[in-house]
């Protein structure tokens, strides 16, 4: 026996702090049992403060020193020892861990500052000091046979990436209501799993293989979430030029698949050949080409794709091979895939309009993104934490508090008296107000979608009736109509009885738009 009954108590809530999910409760209660009557009461959710930066916990400094004290002490005393029960041996691993990262979390802080600010990869001279303690802390123990020594370079690749996620995190996902602290925690879990040790021991190398699914409203910060993921992947460290083997800010590659033709797409994801089709003037790799083996392709908008752009996407997720557009090549991704869509894909298959086949493949992490109305009904401060977000985005620190009361008061007193205001478009409508009051000192959102999309239908149909329109007006105002209601280009071309270039061609985008809101 190294500890006491205290002792470990205190090395066992320590060691915990390496393992717990910190956006989740079980975070604090783990320092509250750390420290005891010494526990300072603070915000129960961890997120962005008001005046910027990440939150301030004023328990870390009493965790940092109880952390580092009570492992010194533990090491003087495995050194007298003869032998150690494996559960001491664990806490002390795990307590070293945790007193090593807050050791070295501001120094990793740097890379990662300046490689955001387009400094590169460069070397790391204090990766000696940190593998020398490493070193101090295991090398007596490991060699008497009573605990394992931990892979220097292995435990500093997972510290900086652990660094890089909390900066991350807090970065895209703002707020301090609980459905935004689940979202922080649920994001955590797609980028480490639940098991720490586990991520430590062999997920570090897998998780790529694993696609995430993010769903949600539109507006929602679905791409947020997945910039979130995608640069806080696991990134090896090379110990003997003190670099890290890739750069993380180079490593996201975003598309968004309803904002481009079918060919673009597959040119845009494949790459093709010269000459595979109209404008294909030389060979081009693409992004499941380029992405490396620690970045990330994000697929946005994924319930829109046809149904053979499915089958491709499909054969990459479950043989890791491709081919260029108009080659027969066989090529790798070895990259990570994320999915987003504001779709009920249950319901897309249900209507055979997206593959079950592909959804099984997608959905093994998923992701739901809450509404604004569903973190404002939680937490009505949530809107000025928000609010002064957005604005400091938008016009810097200096004109933060005065546009930012503007927009409370204009939302206060015009828009949602009383805190009444759903925001169907989430907090992209809420920044599309914040950018109103900026520039014409008010804001009026549009009319609900659904009355849009009535209006329009009735308007379409009233001019049928009348005979208004023309031939093409006519076919390009009922083709449009029916896309709206199927939503693939292949649903509407098999109702039609057309080829689906026609049913492309005939869109009408703006009346699409309108149209849209009532399905």
């Amino acid at each position: 026996m190294i500890l006491s009954d205290r002792e470990r108590e205190t090395a066992t809530a320590l060691a915990d702090l390496t393992l717990v999910n910190p956006f989740m409760p079980e975070r604090v209660e783990a320092e509250r049992r750390a420290l005891g009557d010494r526990f300072v009461e603070h915000q129960q959710v961890w997120h962005i403060q008001l005046e910027g930066g990440e939150a301030a916990n004023p328990n870390l400094p009493l965790l940092t020193a109880e952390a580092q004290s009570l492992a010194e002490v533990l090491r003087e005393r495995l050194a007298k020892v003869r032998r150690v029960g494996k559960a001491e041996a664990q806490i002390y691993r795990d307590l070293v861990v945790y007193a090593l990262y807050r050791r070295y979390q501001q120094q990793l802080h740097g890379p990662m500052r300046d490689e955001l600010k387009g400094g590169g990869n460069g070397p790391l001279p204090f990766y000696r000091n940190f593998a020398g303690d490493l070193e101090r802390f295991f090398a007596p123990a490991a060699l008497a046979g009573k605990v394992d020594l931990p892979d220097p370079a292995h435990l500093f690749a997972c510290f900086f990436q652990v660094r890089r996620a909390f900066h991350h995190i807090h970065r895209f996902l703002v707020g301090g209501s609980m459905p935004a602290a689940r979202q922080r925690a649920a994001v955590w879990e797609s980028i480490f799993s639940h098991d720490m040790r586990r991520y430590r021991r062999i997920l570090f190398r897998h998780m790529g293989d694993v696609t995430t699914l993010i769903t949600g409203p539109s507006g929602t910060g679905k791409e947020l979430v997945a910039r979130a993921i995608g640069l806080s992947r696991y990134l090896p460290f090379n110990p003997h030029k003190k670099t890290f083997q890739a750069s993380f800010d180079e490593s996201f590659f975003p598309l968004n698949l309803s904002a481009l033709s079918l060919a673009l797409i597959e040119s845009e994801l494949f790459g093709h050949r010269r000459g595979s089709f109209t404008g294909a003037v030389e060979d081009r790799a693409g992004w499941l080409e380029v992405c490396p083996v620690h970045g990330t392709v994000f697929l946005d908008e994924i319930g829109e794709i046809d149904s053979g752009l499915q089958v491709k996407l499909l054969r990459v997720l479950e043989n890791r091979s491709f081919q260029r557009l108009g080659e027969t090549q066989e090529r790798r991704f070895e990259g990570k895939v994320i999915a987003a869509t504001n779709r009920d894909l249950g319901e897309e298959m249900k209507a055979g309009r997206f593959r079950e086949d592909l959804f099984y493949r997608l959905c093994a992490d998923s992701i739901q993104t809450p509404s604004l109305a569903e973190r404002l009904e939680d937490s009505p401060q949530e809107l000025g934490v928000l609010v002064r977000h957005l604005t400091r985005q938008m016009v810097g620190e200096s004109e933060v508090e005065e546009l930012s009361v503007e927009v409370l008061h204009w939302v206060n007193d015009h828009l949602s008296p009383g805190g009444k205001y759903r925001w169907p478009g989430n907090v992209r409508e809420l920044g599309q107000c914040i950018r109103n009051v900026l520039i014409r000192r008010s804001y009026h959102p549009p009319a609900p979608a659904e009355a849009q999309a009535s209006g329009a239908a009735e308007q379409l149909s009233q001019q049928m009736l009348e005979g208004a329109l023309t031939a093409n007006e006519l076919l390009s105002g009922y083709t449009t109509l029916v896309y709206a209601q199927a939503g693939s280009f292949q649903e509407v071309a098999r109702r039609l009885k057309v080829d689906r270039r026609t049913v492309k061609a005939r869109i009408d985008g703006e009346l699409l738009e309108l149209l849209r809101g009532g399905w």
